[in-house]
C-alpha cells in the first residue's frame, strides 16, 4: 500500500509529488475502531482522545468542569482561586509549579499578560493590573499552533491526534524534543511572530 493511501478509505491523504503530504500523514482510526467517533468535530467541554474518548475522568474532572470550555479548563491551572481572573502572580506561580526557573516565570508573566490581558477584558479600557479574564480566553488563541483548540475554545480531537501522527510517528507514549522542534516548524504560519514566540515559549523553554 502506498504510504499516502489510507486503510479502507476511498481517498489519499498524500501524494508523492508533494512530499510533505506523505511525510506528515494525519491521524486516521483503523477500520472497526470506534473508540473516538467524529474526530473532526469540536467538543465544547470534553478533551476527547483515543485513550479518553469521554474526556478526562480522573477525579471526575469532566463532570465537575462541564460548564467550561476545554480551553477554560486548561487555564484553570493558573486560576488557583477559580474566580475567573488570572492575575500576574497567578501566572508566575503556575509556571513555577510547572518547573520553570524564576527568571522564565517573570518573562512568562510579562509576555503573557502584556499580550493576552486586553483581548479578554469585558470593556474597552485597558486594565492597569493586566489581569486575564477566562470568560473571554478564546479571544487569546494565537496562530502557528496545533489547532487543537478552535476559536471558541473547543477541543478538536483530530488536531490533537495529528500532533503525534504527523510528528511522533503515531507514538502516543510521548514526543521527543527533536519531534517538538519539527512540530513547531511544521505548524509555523507566515508573518506570525507572536504565534511563533508563543509556541516556542510554551514548548521549548522549560528548565
Amino acid at each position: 500500500m502506498s504510504p499516502s493511501k489510507t486503510d479502507g478509505a476511498s481517498f489519499d491523504t498524500g501524494i508523492e509529488e508533494v512530499p510533505v503530504t506523505t511525510q506528515r500523514t494525519p491521524f486516521m482510526q483503523k477500520d472497526g475502531d470506534e473508540r473516538l467517533r467524529h474526530t473532526g468535530t469540536a467538543r465544547a467541554n470534553l478533551a476527547a482522545t483515543v485513550e479518553e474518548p469521554n474526556g478526562t475522568q480522573q477525579e471526575d474532572w469532566a463532570k465537575k468542569h462541564k460548564h467550561q470550555t476545554v480551553l477554560q479548563q486548561h487555564c484553570d491551572f493558573f486560576d488557583s482561586d477559580s474566580d475567573g481572573i488570572i492575575w500576574p502572580l497567578d501566572t508566575y506561580r503556575g509556571f513555577h509549579r510547572l518547573g520553570y526557573n524564576p527568571l522564565l516565570c517573570i518573562l512568562a508573566v510579562l509576555i503573557i499578560h502584556a499580550n493576552f490581558s486586553y483581548p479578554t477584558l469585558p470593556g474597552y479600557l485597558p486594565d492597569p493590573l493586566f489581569r486575564i479574564h477566562t470568560a473571554n480566553i478564546h479571544k487569546d488563541k494565537h496562530g502557528s499552533d496545533s489547532g487543537t483548540y478552535d476559536t471558541e475554545g473547543r477541543f478538536i480531537p483530530q488536531k490533537f491526534e495529528d500532533i503525534f501522527a504527523k510528528y511522533a510517528g503515531g507514538d502516543k507514549q510521548g514526543i521527543t524534543a527533536a519531534e517538538i522542534r519539527r512540530y513547531l516548524k511544521g505548524q509555523r504560519l507566515i508573518a506570525d511572530p507572536i504565534g511563533w514566540g508563543g509556541a516556542i515559549f510554551e514548548c521549548e523553554l522549560k528548565e
